[in-house]
Order: C-alpha cells, then structure tokens, then sequence
C-alpha cells in the first residue's frame, strides 16, 4: 500500500474516496441503514409485550457479545479470504438471524429462539461493513487515508444512527414494527448490491499472507499485539470512544425526564447528536491528516469528549431545561467523539504487513461497547448514581487521551505520509 503507482493515486478524489470504491460506500449506508432500524424502538416494544428489563438487557448483551467476535474476525477473514467473501458471509448470516428472529422468534414471542437468532444477526454487519474498512485500507494512498476512513465512518454512522432511525420513525407508522424489521433485508440485499456488484474493484491478498495457512491467518489477530503492542494500545483507545455512546441510552433518557425533557425531545437530541458526528467524521478525517492522527485523536478525541460529556451531563441543571443549550452541548460531544476518526488511519500504519490483523483488533475495540457501556451502567448505577457514571465515562476519556499519548509511528511522524517525506528528504 505504501508503494501504491500513480494510476492508483490519480484514482482518489480530492475527497479521499477511492473512485474504484465508491459504489462501496454507497452500499455501506444503505446496508447499515437496513441494520439499524430497530435501534431506537425495539428495547421498549419488548417491554410492552411483557418481556422484563433483564430479558432485555439479556438479549442485546448476547448481540453485542457476538457483533465484539464478529468485529475480530472481520479483518483477519478479510485479509485472508478477500473482503468480497468475508462481506458475502456477513450478508448471509444477518439475513438468516434476521428470519429466524422475527419470523421464528418475535412472532411468537419465543424468548430462547429470539436470543439465538439475535445473536447469529450481530454476526451480519461487521463482517459486511469491517471488511469493507480493510478493503479501502489496503486501496488508499498513505496521504489521504485518514480522509477515506472519515468517510466509511460517515457513511456507518450515517446509515446505522441517522437514516435506520428516521426511516423506522416512518416506517412503525406506516408499515408496523415487525414489517420494518422485515423489510430491513430489502435494504440490506440493496446495499450488498452496490457494494458487492455494480463495486467491481479487485482485492490482491497480501504478499505476507501466502506463505501461511488460513488458521495462522486467523491466530494474526491474537500474536499481532505481541509483535506490536501498540496495537492492544489502539484497541483499548477505541473501546473507550464509544462506550460512553451505548452506555448513556441507558440511564440518560430518565435523566433528561426528570428535567423536564420528554422522550421526542430527548430522541430529537439524540439524533442531532449523530447528525452532527458524522458531519465531523468527515473534518476529523480532514484534520487528522494535517494536524496528525495521534494528535487529532488525543487532543479533540480524548480531552474533547472528556469535557462536554460533563457538558452534556450538567446542561439540563445550568440551563434549567433548555432544550437548545442541551442540544448544542449533545452536538459539541457528538463532534468531539469524531475526535477518534483517525485512529482507524494510525493503527493498520503501526505495521508493514498484516494490516488485517491489525484493524481486526481495532474492530473488536469498535464492537466490545455495546455491552460494555450498558454493563457499565448496570454494576455501577447503583453504587454513584448518573452522575457517578458520567464522570466515570469521561475518565475514560481522559485515560484514552494518555494512553493515545503512547501510540507513536516510528520517528513521532504525524502520519505516515509525514513519516516517508521525512525519509526522502533525509
């Protein structure tokens, strides 16, 4: 990738999309869109069909075990097998967890069946989506790398936060709850196709990988930290980024009720929040690449979102409820957790080969916080209270911030288009 000719470069827009891969970041929103339309209503529909809190929290602690494996392997299958295959598997298992849990499970209200094919449906979107990140890690020039993943973010984000939950908002009215679970495999079958057909870039395995066989591909993803240990530095860094993200559905929404904020206004919030992260998932791809990934990540990652998480927290007492100073503060946050963006552009540079290896760990600090953050909440709600748990949240990022401190390419180079023009220059 460091050698890439000068016909590839000239394929990348000023943007930082490669135009071989554009038809892929079309279909990423549009699959991540299809994935997530239950997000904001399913917890509380089980709960009004007579399902307890813990069945529930139950449920989506198993999924988001299995999305943290599937996050793993995305790099490691992707690398090994090609991302075209690790992306096929990953459409297929979503779509069968998707039938069995909604014709099988939800239609019935069988709590066994709904967990294990919830479970099989989180294998589904980091296999598609994570193994597109390696696909456009390996095709990217060094020098706009950071710009090309702040745009699969935008377009992850995007689909799964913003578009899944404006589309279900719609569709529950119009269509009903489990016919929008239903047709979530409309949406991902679309976007596989743009991704996986009319995207018709080719993947060359790595050199490094063809003297190996499969199942030492696959160990990568575990002897990659020892290697490199700034690797397990970087998967650390990235399970902090968002734990903060799942653990405050959790305990906020009852926050903001009791100052006064109603459950469309804080849902109104919530959106603006993600609306405004991947606006900035696309800046801070920009400024990573200039200001310098560790820098960016450290300084408007971890402090940023150290501070206006204790912004957001402490807005609805300091403006006795104003809907719009706690929603400035919610876009400030949102903005800041961007801050993490070039993390994805660091961590694969941290190696020469086994790129793979080293997004997989990356990916599996991106799927640990969905249950860790509501398990957070859950062991420690009762011993501090919220307010206890936000400033526990954002300890850990400041934490993330040191640590970051200690993710360094060779020589302090900002990036790694920094770190070869040094080289030639010397």
């Amino acid at each position: 990738m460091n050698n890439m000719d000068t016909t590839t470069s000239a394929q990348v827009t000023r943007s930082g999309i490669p135009k071989p891969l554009l038809w892929g970041y079309i279909g990423i929103i549009i699959f991540m869109m299809g994935d997530g339309v239950e997000q904001g209503w399913l917890s509380p529909y089980l709960l009004q069909h007579g399902m307890t809190m813990q069945q529930s929290a139950l449920l989506f602690t198993v999924y988001g075990i299995t999305i943290a494996i599937s996050s793993w392997f995305s790099g490691v299958l992707a690398e090994s097998y090609g991302p075209r295959k690790a992306m096929t598997m990953g459409l297929l298992l979503y779509i069968i967890g998707t039938i069995g849990f909604v014709g099988l499970g939800m239609a019935k209200l069988n709590y066994p069946v709904m967990l294990a094919t919830y479970a099989i449906r989180g294998f589904g979107y980091p296999l598609f989506a994570y193994s597109f990140l390696v696909w456009i890690t390996y095709r990217t020039p060094q020098q706009m790398l950071g710009r090309a993943v702040g745009w699969f973010w935008f377009v992850f984000t995007g689909g799964l936060n913003v578009m899944g939950a404006y589309y279900s908002s719609w569709a529950i009215d119009s269509i009903g709850y489990q016919n929008t679970l239903w047709s979530s495999i409309f949406w991902v079958l679309l976007g596989a196709f743009f991704a996986l057909v009319l995207n018709r870039d080719k993947f060359t395995p790595p050199g490094n990988s063809m003297g190996r066989s499969k199942t030492q591909e696959l160990l990568k993803g575990f002897t990659i930290v020892k290697e490199e240990p700034k690797v397990l530095l970087g998967c650390i860094v990235r399970i902090i980024n968002t734990t903060a993200q799942f653990a405050f559905p959790v305990f906020l929404p009852t926050y903001m009720a009791a100052h006064g904020f109603s459950t469309i206004e804080w849902l109104q919030i919530w959106g603006t929040i993600f609306t405004s992260n991947i606006a900035f998932n696309l800046i801070f791809g920009f400024v990573g690449d200039r200001f310098g990934w560790r820098n960016t990540v450290m300084w408007f990652g971890g402090v940023g979102c150290g501070i206006t998480t204790l912004l957001l927290y402490y807005a609805p007492q300091f403006s006795t409820g104003n809907f719009w100073l706690v929603t400035a503060a919610g876009v400030l946050w949102g903005a800041c957790l961007a801050g993490y963006v070039p993390l994805t552009a660091l961590i694969p540079s941290l190696v020469k080969k086994d790129k793979g290896a080293a997004i997989s760990m990356l990916n599996l600090g991106a799927g640990l916080p969905v249950f860790v953050g509501p398990a957070i909440v859950g062991i420690f709600i009762s011993l501090v209270g919220s307010e206890g748990i936000v400033w526990l949240l954002a300890l850990l990022y400041f934490i993330s911030a040191v640590i970051t401190r200690y993710i360094t390419l060779p020589d302090n180079a900002k990036t790694t288009h920094h770190m070869e023009r040094t080289a030639v220059e010397i």
